[in-house]
This record gives structure tokens, C-alpha cells and sequence, in this order.
């Protein structure tokens, strides 16, 4: 299955939400004042946010003033080149090599499942790939990794349950030094801001990659379920006053109407959406492609 068909196929209950309820509003007449309020209710129930929502209907608004606008169609096609206009604006990320990829978020969102398709991903692009089992808290966190690191022939570095995180870390650099390696994925532990002990042990992986790996190129993604919509920009907030994040992975975007979320995570936070989950398998990870998206989203 190609990449766009994938995306359209995670968005379908994105798409579907929204065009049923923009068809219902313009079946009952103008674009009049009633018509933007309850737009922007749609948007709202969409996940965009209230915030994006009545920003982007503000800029409808105004595009409506230039240009007629009259079916769902016109409506959809307008949000779409608004949208467009905002995601341009945004700064995108190149990975470079050598790359150290740390995955961080809570509990559940799937960080374990993404390192093995970033690995699986990464592997076809024909680098080579070490995994970091930084997870030392969560019982048979390492072994699920290993079961990755097996479908995917991928290297992995681990020590045993408990162990300090930030020394597998420490290993982990010196096998992909030694090794050559592209790049590392490396995994951590799920927390929440109020585990204090964590977001600490979090600080000193990210102050021993810069220190021990200085040529490499760092980069903190953090994983979001997107589920949750609008709670995941808690999770942003929370993180990244303890480190700094560079770039989001959706997961489970093929299991939500709620993909509206990016929207307000790129507006919002400025951050841009790396990679994108559309299903279960290994190959189910795709680069984010603004165009691709914004055309599945409506």
C-alpha cells in the first residue's frame, strides 16, 4: 500500500466527522455569522482546539470577503489552503547523521512499538540502526524491545531490570561510536511531570548524550497518542519544561476521528510532526507529509 493511501486510510474518521458535519451546516443556507459559530464548533469537535479554531475561522472569514463561497466543497478547499499557508510557515526537521533519537512520553502511548517501526524504517533507508533499552523501570520493557530488535535485525544494547538508564545510555554511545552506527533509537521509561525521580533521570540521558556524543546529531521526539486530542498538548507542556523537544510521532491516528490534533500542536507549539503512526504492522510509521495530511484531514 503507497504512503498516501495510508494516510488517507488513518484519516478516514477524520475526514468523514468533519465533511458530514460541514454538509450538514451548509445545507441550511448562507455563510452568515450562525454558520462561522457553528463551524467553529465542528473544528472544536474535530480536535482542532478553540483557540486554532477561531483562528482559522477568522481567516475563512476574511477569505470569504475576497471570494464567494458556496458549497462544501468551496468551504473544505478554503480551510485547505489556510491550513497549507500555516504549515509552510513552519520550520521542518531534516534528520541528519549521525542521529541520536530519544523517544520520551507518558505510559501507553506506544513509545516501546514506535522505536521498532522507526528501526524497521530507518533499516530501509538503508541505515544502520542500534537500539538503547532505556526503559529500566517498567518490567519487560527491555524484552518487548528485544522482540523489535528481532523482527527488525536490529542491534540493541540493555543491561538488566532496575539498572541505571543512564548508563545503558552511557553503553549505548560507545557501541554506536565503535560501530559506526547511523543511527541510535533510544528508548525511556513513560512518565508523568509529578514523577520527579523520572523527568531527573530523564535531564541526565540528555546532558550524557551531549556530553559523550557531541558530533552527533540529537534529537528529543516525543510520542502522542492521538486518542487523547486536546490532552495531548498537556503531555507537550509538561515535558518540555524538563527537556527540550524537537519534533512530535502521532500514534494512532488511524483510530480516531481526533486528527485534527496536529493542527493545534503545529500552531500552537510551533513543533512540527515528524513521523505519523496509520496502523499496527511494522511498516505502519510514515514522515509526516503536510500536503498529504491537510488534503486527507477535510
Amino acid at each position: 500500500m503507497g504512503i498516501f493511501k495510508k494516510i488517507g486510510q488513518a484519516l478516514s474518521k477524520t475526514r468523514e466527522a468533519f465533511a458530514r458535519k460541514i454538509d450538514s451546516l451548509l445545507s441550511h443556507g448562507e455563510l452568515d455569522d450562525d454558520f462561522y459559530d457553528d463551524l467553529t464548533d465542528v473544528l472544536i469537535s474535530c480536535d482542532i482546539g478553540v483557540k486554532t479554531s477561531l483562528e482559522l475561522v477568522e481567516s475563512l472569514r476574511q477569505k470569504a470577503r475576497k471570494t464567494k463561497l458556496r458549497t462544501g466543497d468551496d468551504v473544505r478547499n478554503a480551510l485547505k489552503e489556510i491550513l497549507m499557508e500555516e504549515f509552510d510557515s513552519l520550520a521542518k526537521i531534516e534528520i541528519e547523521y549521525p542521529a541520536i533519537i530519544t523517544i520520551i512520553g507518558v505510559n501507553g502511548v506506544g513509545k516501546t512499538t514506535t522505536i521498532g517501526k522507526l528501526a524497521n524504517f530507518f533499516k530501509s533507508q538503508k541505515k544502520e540502526v542500534t537500539l538503547v533499552a532505556g526503559d529500566t523501570f517498567r518490567a519487560a520493557a527491555s524484552d518487548q524491545l528485544s522482540q523489535w530488535a528481532d523482527r527488525t535485525k536490529t542491534r540493541i544494547i540493555k543491561q538488566a531490570e532496575g539498572a541505571d538508564a543512564a548508563a545503558v545510555v552511557f553503553d549505548g554511545i560507545a557501541s554506536a561510536k565503535a560501530k559506526g552506527t547511523d543511527v541510535l533509537l533510544v528508548d525511556t521509561a513513560g512518565r508523568l511531570h509529578t514523577k520527579t525521580n523520572l523527568m531527573e533521570e530523564l535531564k541526565k540521558i540528555d546532558r550524557i548524550e551531549s556530553r559523550e556524543y557531541p558530533d552527533a546529531h540529537k534529537y528529543n521526539f516525543i510520542v502522542l497518542d492521538a486518542t487523547t486530542g486536546q490532552n495531548a498538548l498537556s503531555q507537550i507542556n509538561a515535558f518540555k519544561e524538563f527537556v527540550q523537544i524537537d519534533g512530535i510521532i502521532l500514534t494512532k491516528l488511524d483510530g480516531t476521528a481526533k486528527g485534527g490534533v496536529v493542527v493545534a500542536i503545529e500552531k500552537d507549539y510551533h513543533l512540527p510532526v515528524v513521523f505519523i503512526g496509520t496502523g499496527e504492522g511494522k511498516d505502519d510509521l510514515e514522515l509526516f507529509n503536510s500536503k498529504e495530511f491537510v488534503n486527507n484531514l477535510f
